[in-house]
């Protein structure tokens, strides 16, 4: 009876962890594929109204799955100040990335951005004492090196704006401790009352600045103009529902179960995933260094992995 308890128990955990592990994969490949959906967007409209319209989608959708009974929230009785600030922290990042590649460029930004799981494991030891060991360190420093590498190697020219550079700095840390609230307060919401409060303070915040900046500029009336355009609705759509609204939704769930370091490093592996979506998608060259810190990025990310899963299989052993 004990040794059928015991393997029930592996098999479970094991189950688990393909579910964490393979959401997380997902993550990656939805932010990954984002790219193309942005790069269409900012044919038709300014970097503000594809924010605006990617937030007005990811909203609509959390809206109405609320309204027809497919999700509830209950905030009763839960500290409200948390959940504004671990969305407040998500959305500063999105505000802050805009602001910044004002005055950078994609290089800058794909380097810095690159930095997250650094941070985050920096924040998460500090705040949550989360540690890693030598081993995983490694492989979080292999992985940051890789995407690094593959924008360098990339760059035609790098210049460097410090303005830029600043705030990019911050719009990381933002994320990365969004990430690391989102762990903090897993055991009080779920997972999908942080993704609404996250869309709902986003739609807010992006359409205010709209409305402001088109009552100042004159260009109110043209709110609705990049609708016109089928290809920016269907690009905006993705953007809103599938790479805001399920990408949060995920990885705040991803989070409630693996270390803050573990979770953000899946986004390094969505470089990744855009370098090859590129080349399929769009007939985008593919150089060797690609193919190479490609490898490098996913060995990373498997071995910042693995040490954990180890140490499992040697708990149920005991």
């Amino acid at each position: 009876m004990k040794d059928k308890m015991t393997n029930e128990n592996v098999m479970s955990r094991k189950a688990s962890g393909l579910k964490v592990y393979g959401s997380a994969v997902l993550f990656s490949l939805i932010v990954g594929f984002s790219f193309i959906g942005v790069k269409t967007c900012i044919s038709v409209a300014t970097p503000l109204e594809t924010l605006t319209f990617r937030f007005n989608f990811a909203f609509l959708a959390t809206l109405i799955t609320v309204l027809i009974g497919l999700v509830k929230i209950d905030l009763r009785g839960k500290p409200k100040k948390k959940l504004a600030l671990t969305a407040g922290l998500y959305v500063g990042f999105m505000v802050l990335q805009t602001i910044g590649l004002v005055f950078s460029t994609s290089i800058e930004s794909g380097i810095i951005f690159a930095i997250i799981p650094i941070l985050a494991k920096i924040i998460a030891s500090a705040f949550l004492k989360e540690s890693t060991n030598w081993k995983q360190n490694i492989f979080v420093c292999m992985s940051v090196a890789a995407v690094i590498t593959m924008f360098v190697l990339g760059a035609s020219d790098i210049s460097v704006n410090i303005t830029g550079l600043v705030i990019l700095l911050l719009s990381s840390v933002s994320m990365a401790c969004s990430n690391v609230m989102m762990r903090y307060v897993r055991g009080v919401y779920k997972p999908f009352e942080i993704t609404f409060f996250i869309t709902a303070g986003g739609c807010i915040l992006f359409n205010l600045a709209t409305i402001v900046f088109g009552i100042k500029t004159g260009t109110l009336s043209e709110y609705f103009e990049p609708l016109t355009h089928m290809n920016f609705i269907l690009a905006t759509a993705y953007l809103g529902i599938p790479s805001t609204l399920i990408s949060a939704l995920i990885m705040a769930y991803i989070l409630a179960h693996m270390e803050a370091v573990k979770a953000t490093i899946f986004g390094n592996l969505s470089t990744a995933i855009s370098i090859v979506a590129g080349v399929i998608v769009l007939g985008e060259p593919l150089a060797p260094y690609h193919i190479i810190c490609t490898i490098l990025i996913i060995v990373g990310v498997i071995g910042l992995s693995m040490p954990s899963m180890a140490k499992k299989k040697e708990g149920v052993a005991q």
